[in-house]
């Protein structure tokens, strides 16, 4: 019998989403590879497999693997993908869903209008959180890049992210600074590297290389990451949207550290298949 899966996207970030309660997985690097390619298999940027958990007072566990297999902690469009899954296939009727990550409990709501508002957890801004080789945090870090020196603001919101300032994030070298930033050895677990320009102090444009995917249509921790960097700069306010190449996102954080990150916007169901599972 073949595996059945949804294909998802937000904001143009896609996934196969496998829901792993009411069938058996197979997984793998090689499986997950073969299943990502966009000519052979079903195409994604990661894959997003829903589980059941048996913590106490949370609805489901969800895991998350780029492209290449890898499996990594957080994804923001993902995140909202999987509210509006489990709810369209009545694996839920709770429109307030408390899931399980690699990094932590989230709590998603689903809204009226078919958005879907994520609680994203506080960020982190220690070295050590990201993992960053850093000695001691900075609002700004020198990062020896290619021979030169790029400034970069550094967070974590349960994935670690490097943002670089652009004035014109059209012309931002995304392919190959990216490519750099994400390999660069003070970051052991690679990072996710985000071209942020700022437009105003309630409007960010963004583009995001994300490790293990290249450049992708949209990145929901990427825009939370970016946010957070400028609200920690103290250029921009509570509330931003953050244009991706895929489309806006509304962010809020209100600059408190022990304060959670707030992301809304779309998921949409594209199609549903079924694939071999070997």
């Amino acid at each position: 019998m073949g595996l059945k899966f949804t294909k998802m996207h937000g904001l143009g970030n896609d996934f196969m989403v496998i829901d792993a309660i009411h069938q058996t997985v197979n997984l793998s690097s090689t499986q997950i590879k073969r299943w990502s390619d966009r000519h052979f298999g079903v195409g994604f940027d990661q894959l997003l497999v829903v589980e059941s958990t048996e913590t106490p007072g949370v609805d489901f566990r969800y895991r998350i693997f780029n492209a290449d297999g890898s499996e990594v902690q957080q994804c923001g469009n993902g995140a909202r993908c999987f509210a509006k899954f489990v709810y369209d296939k009545g694996l839920t009727d709770r429109t307030e869903i408390r899931v399980e990550t690699a990094s932590g409990i989230i709590v998603l709501y689903v809204e009226n209008s078919g958005w879907v508002r994520v609680n994203m957890g506080a960020p982190h801004f220690l070295p050590q959180k990201l993992p960053f080789d850093m000695p001691t945090e900075k609002e700004v870090y020198d990062l020896e890049v290619n021979g030169e020196v790029i400034e970069i603001g550094a967070v974590s919101m349960g994935n670690p992210h490097a943002v670089v300032r652009v004035s014109d994030i059209g012309q931002a070298p995304v392919a190959s600074l990216g490519s750099a930033i994400e390999s660069h050895d003070t970051f052991p677990e690679r990072v996710n590297v985000g071209f942020a320009e700022k437009v105003d102090a309630a409007h960010i444009k963004l583009r995001v290389y994300e490790r293990g995917a290249e450049e992708t249509l949209a990145c929901g921790t990427g825009a939370c990451a970016a946010m957070v960097v400028y609200r920690n700069w103290g250029e921009v306010g509570d509330e931003v949207t953050v244009s991706l190449p895929g489309g806006d996102l509304k962010i809020a954080w209100n600059g408190d550290r022990e304060s959670p990150v707030w992301m809304t916007g779309p998921a949409e169901t594209v199609f549903e298949g079924e694939i071999e599972n070997v």
